[in-house]
């Protein structure tokens, strides 16, 4: 055979304006994975209606057999890709994508857990040309497969974690969507919480604004969610809390903070706007410029050895210059 046979890598792709047919080999990094979501990793910037056009012509083949869209690839599987050209935008796309590494809390041949900062999104979309994974993929070229096991807001700090083999993704999933995962965060809130421990319940519906924006409200027909908060340390006119997500609902936190009354401070979506802006002027004591909301502990089992895994990450340097101010006006009062 004169066409091009290669091995799958971290993130093979069709070359722009390919004219080889490219056969490829499916090992663990993609074995569980459907064929049309692979099709549409590997062969970026192709309009998915074209990638089920050669799905449905048959053109797409495993082990010289057709297939449909749905089909599950194995492990030693060998796949047909005909040539598809790429959008010059798509092409030109992951120039603009820097090489960069995070702090590092844990990493082994299945897991990378790392310490994201504030003001940092997990993936490029929505504005957002590029993220942690797209920066750690850059970084890391010799990685067959690497991807975030969950995400976190653009302005909450904390622990992400990424799966370095398809099998870890799968288990790590299933330990979330259970209760095998143990989650928690600190929130700085406006106002005195009174409860030492409080569960919240509240519906969570998403939507988005005239603009675009994704926005979270309670909401009577949302999906169920629920949280507990620990009171951690008060202060005049705020409280430190631990947050114990028991679902995993897009801003959860965020919104059942601000339902009960008691907004994160700096928070710009759900906050109290006027005290995040007065929080943020220059010299402003007690004052912070960023959501105080980090993600400090988890705890999973691990996906290879089923043994409990335990990560912390530090608060920074802002949020515990901010709760220094705090303990300093509640000494003076």
């Amino acid at each position: 055979m004169n066409e091009l046979r290669h091995q799958i890598e971290k993130e093979p792709r069709v070359a722009p304006g390919a004219l080889q047919v490219a056969y490829v080999t499916v090992d663990e990094s993609a074995e569980g994975q459907r064929i049309d979501n692979f099709l549409m990793k590997v062969s970026k910037g192709v309009p998915k209606s074209h990638i089920y056009r050669v799905l449905r012509s048959g053109e797409v083949r495993v082990n010289k057999g057709r297939i449909d869209a749905t089909y599950r690839l194995k492990l030693g599987d060998v796949i047909r890709i005909p040539p598809m050209r790429v959008a010059e935008k798509a092409q030109d796309a992951d120039a603009f994508v820097p090489s960069s590494e995070f702090p590092i809390l844990f990493e082994d041949a299945w897991l990378l857990i790392i310490d994201k900062p504030a003001g940092v999104a997990v993936h490029g979309g929505s504005g957002v040309a590029f993220g942690v994974i797209e920066q750690l993929r850059r970084a890391r070229p010799e990685a067959k497969f690497l991807e975030l096991v969950h995400r976190l807001d653009r302005e909450t700090s904390g622990i992400l974690i990424l799966a370095k083999k398809r099998s870890a993704l799968v288990h790590l999933h299933e330990q979330m969507r259970g209760t095998g995962m143990d989650k928690r965060y600190f929130a700085c809130v406006a106002g005195e919480f009174q409860n030492t421990r409080q569960h919240v319940k509240l519906p969570l519906y998403k939507y988005s604004t005239p603009d675009g924006e994704r926005r979270v409200r309670v909401q009577a027909d949302g999906l169920t969610a629920h949280t507990i908060f620990n009171k951690v340390e008060a202060f005049p006119g705020y409280t430190l809390l631990e947050a114990e997500l028991k679902t995993g609902r897009t801003h959860q936190i965020r919104v059942h903070l601000q339902a009960s009354g008691f907004p994160i401070v700096g928070d710009e979506k759900y906050g109290d706007f006027a005290l995040n802006k007065a929080l943020s002027r220059s010299n402003a004591k007690p004052g912070i410029k960023r959501m105080f909301l980090h993600a400090h502990r988890m705890t999973l089992a691990h996906p290879s050895t089923g043994e409990p895994l335990t990560v912390s990450a530090p608060l920074p340097a802002e949020c515990v210059d901010f709760l220094q101010q705090l303990r300093q006006h509640r000494a003076a009062d």
